[in-house]
């Protein structure tokens, strides 16, 4: 693990160069829960022109898919990110299951995990190619059980596939994660107590 990438590092320095060349690009920020978006979105904020991107057909059940999302919503208005746009996707678990036939019995954070990341990602920057996005990045990298190397390693390829842009991160890093708790409080966000999936939901036993 030595020669890790400083994924913070990385991000820091397309930051710094964006702010000296007076720019703000459109980035499409994925999103999975406004908890995770509530610190990554006062890291980026100031530097892009953000829209959300809420797909996220591994939540189970539909109840839970919904709840994350309107919490979202009421985030972004609540916190006054006037001008981000939430862009929900349809809702179709089916995409899930059938992309993770197999590996249903994959410890958390094991292979399944691999392949829920790409299938988010890749539908993300499908989504950005299409709509003239510049740059994409998930706020997945805020969680402590996420793991970052894979997800930028995803994300890298995916900016290669479409002709885009990716922004390395770990949003947990500089206290993100820690942040994030503090906003959550703050706005009295609805934390859930599992990833998402019907497989993590089992394996957390709620």
């Amino acid at each position: 693990m030595a020669n890790r990438i400083n994924y913070d590092r990385e991000m820091q320095a397309v930051l710094d160069r964006l702010d000296a060349e007076h720019r703000r690009p459109k980035l499409l920020l994925h999103a999975c829960c406004a908890p995770c978006s509530s610190a990554t979105l006062e890291r980026l904020a100031g530097h892009f022109e953000l829209s959300i991107l809420y797909y996220n057909p591994n939540i189970y059940p539909p109840e839970e898919y919904h709840r994350r999302e309107n919490e979202l919503e009421r985030f972004v208005r609540d916190a006054g990110y006037y001008g981000v746009a939430v862009i929900e996707l349809p809702y179709e678990p089916q995409e899930f299951y059938d992309t993770v036939k197999g590996l249903e019995e994959e410890p958390e954070k094991g292979g399944r995990c691999t392949v829920c990341y790409r299938l988010r990602l890749e539908r993300a920057a499908q989504y950005a190619a299409e709509h003239g996005f510049e740059w994409f990045t998930t706020t997945l990298s805020i969680s402590p059980v996420k793991d970052p190397v894979r997800l930028n390693t995803i994300g890298m390829e995916l900016a290669k596939k479409y002709g885009l842009n990716y922004l390395q991160s770990e949003f947990r890093k500089r206290d993100g994660y820690k942040r994030s708790l503090v906003l959550s409080a703050e706005y009295g966000l609805y934390r859930q107590d599992y990833c998402g999936c019907e497989f993590s939901k089992k394996a957390r036993g709620v």
